[in-house]
């Protein structure tokens, strides 16, 4: 048993981490700040101390893993080394956790969350498997078989990781605040592969994936082309989801019915049955997995207030918000559709503005609040009326005050709630209100 200390341990992925060693049979504990989190409840339940940020907390015989928004002059971290603990950053400790698994990293600018909850399900059905959600979600099992960890492309965070098997989802000029250009992230997702020891299941028809040569792994390709090894075709989309068949190098492979709409999730969907059966699992085993699978959090997830239905989802990127409004489209083909956006970070804003605008055309009306930032961005030279003053589409820009006055008005709609940040205050603020 190792005694581990957290600092930061309600970051969504830090608080997987937390579970994953908690349930393996260690002590763990940590410290963050009194805000209450979605992420904080399930350390909670497990019994796993949360605390303040006190120096005088941290013992010698704690392995101490440092979040990432926490810098090295952080006193908690300045204490760890003063006394002599193992210090590891958030990206170390999960690269231990993958040496001692036959680990499989999920990558991608978009879909990751989705395809690594997914293939986490399917596996944990027939097989002991620990995983890692960038969701909040955690699971350690004892000696467990498989570790599938989703990789954050943010920072270079996967650098370290060298899992057995990787998915790259799709390769995208996300978080600006870090990444200069496409060809700053493609480096980074060029360098993942290299560290990947035996395969890589790539989409097919991404064009900086085609660019990308490990030096190791092999890269098997899916998408919906025949020239990709794993070819989705015979789709037929309904409300209830998607129904269609796979192809495995120009060979029927099965055919599958997946509850995640549009066809990103039919792709993400493709992502995990090409591993499970890389890992020897039947078609009828990965299809009891598929029809079992409840969602990850806050993916497309569907409530009903009074005559309104509400979608919840993460998306935060333009192609993410246009992947979002395609899947409500989907699902509801007679409804209004609605959409109420969060911009998330200053510097994402500035770069894609007129991506925004794109994206969001594709709704019958547009929400906007005003744009949440992060801890390493707290202002910048960015407002939400740069997205809202050119959409043909506009309604307002919304606060948890008047969130209840303006959309009760969208009467028998699908309001289609897109962000990263807090944007569930507002969903909160609307609920309320039919009280």
């Amino acid at each position: 048993m190792t005694n581990y200390y957290f600092i930061g341990i309600k970051g969504t992925g830090m608080a997987s981490l937390a579970l994953i060693l908690h349930d393996q049979g260690n002590k763990v504990l940590g410290s963050d700040i009194d805000k209450e989190t979605f992420t904080q409840f399930p350390l909670v339940k497990a019994g796993i101390q949360i605390t303040d940020f006190d120096p005088d907390l941290i013992k010698s015989n704690y392995v101490v893993v440092k979040g990432n928004a926490f810098s090295d002059d952080h006193p908690q971290v300045l204490a760890a080394k003063k006394v002599g603990a193992k210090l590891l950053t958030y990206p170390q400790a999960v690269e231990e956790v993958i040496r001692r698994h036959f680990s499989i990293a999920v990558s991608g600018a978009h879909g990751k969350t989705s395809t690594t909850s997914l293939l986490a399900h399917i596996l944990s059905n027939f097989e002991s498997t620990s995983y890692l959600i960038g969701d909040g979600v955690g699971k350690g099992v004892f000696s467990s078989k498989y570790f599938v960890v989703e990789a954050d492309e943010y920072d270079r965070h996967f650098q370290p990781f060298t899992p057995d098997v990787a998915i790259i989802t799709n390769i995208d000029w996300d978080h600006p605040d870090y990444y200069k250009s496409l060809d700053d992230v493609k480096s980074a997702f060029s360098e993942f592969a290299d560290h990947v020891k035996k395969i890589i299941f790539a989409y097919g028809e991404d064009p900086e994936i085609k660019k990308i040569k490990p030096k190791t792994a092999r890269i098997l390709s899916y998408g919906f082309e025949k020239s990709d090894y794993f070819c989705a075709n015979n789709i037929d989309k309904r409300t209830e989801g998607s129904y269609f068949s796979l192809s495995k190098g120009g060979r029927k492979l099965g055919d599958f019915f997946a509850t995640i709409e549009g066809d990103h999730g039919i792709l993400d969907t493709t992502a995990a049955i090409a591993v499970a059966d890389y890992l020897g699992f039947s078609v009828d085993q990965i299809q009891k997995g598929l029809l079992t699978y409840q969602g990850a959090k806050r993916r497309f997830n569907i409530s009903q207030v009074a005559d309104l239905t509400i979608v919840d989802d993460y998306a935060h990127h333009p192609t993410e918000i246009k992947a979002t409004i395609d899947a409500a489209r989907q699902k509801f083909p007679n409804k209004r559709l609605v959409a109420v956006f969060q911009p998330h970070t200053y510097t994402r804003v500035n770069a894609f503005k007129d991506e925004y605008v794109n994206a969001l055309k594709s709704a019958d009306k547009v929400y906007i609040t005003p744009i949440f930032g992060s801890l390493r961005e707290k202002a910048g030279n960015a407002k939400s009326e740069d997205i809202l003053d050119k959409l043909p589409n506009a309604g307002a820009i919304i606060s948890e005050s008047n969130a209840y006055d303006k959309l009760s008005a969208e009467h028998r709609s699908v309001l289609v709630f897109m962000g990263a940040g807090d944007i569930e205050k507002y969903e909160d603020a609307l609920k309320k209100g039919f009280e």
